[in-house]
């Protein structure tokens, strides 16, 4: 089925583009992926899920916290839920 809206449509390319990053192991790619989902302006089930997918991948990283797109996810996580599309 085609998407609905234009943010039905952006969440399904984002959440392509995560499967491809993780079937890639390209987790720098993921942790952008996952940004641009969280900041979508989603239902607030879809912004819990995608906080968490967000929350998980920068889990994942054991260094380069100094990085620009490691200090925008922690940003990013650091505001109140559903702000992030504000």
């Amino acid at each position: 089925a085609a998407p609905a809206t234009a943010v039905d449509a952006a969440r399904h390319c984002f959440d392509r583009a995560l499967e491809i990053a993780r079937e890639q192991e390209a987790t720098s790619l993921e942790l952008r992926g996952a940004m641009s989902l969280a900041r979508l302006p989603l239902a607030d089930r879809e912004i819990a899920e995608a906080r968490a997918r967000l929350q998980a991948v920068y889990a994942s990283f054991t260094e380069g916290f100094e990085t620009r797109d490691l200090e925008n996810a922690k940003a990013l996580l650091s505001m109140p839920a559903g702000q992030a599309s504000a």
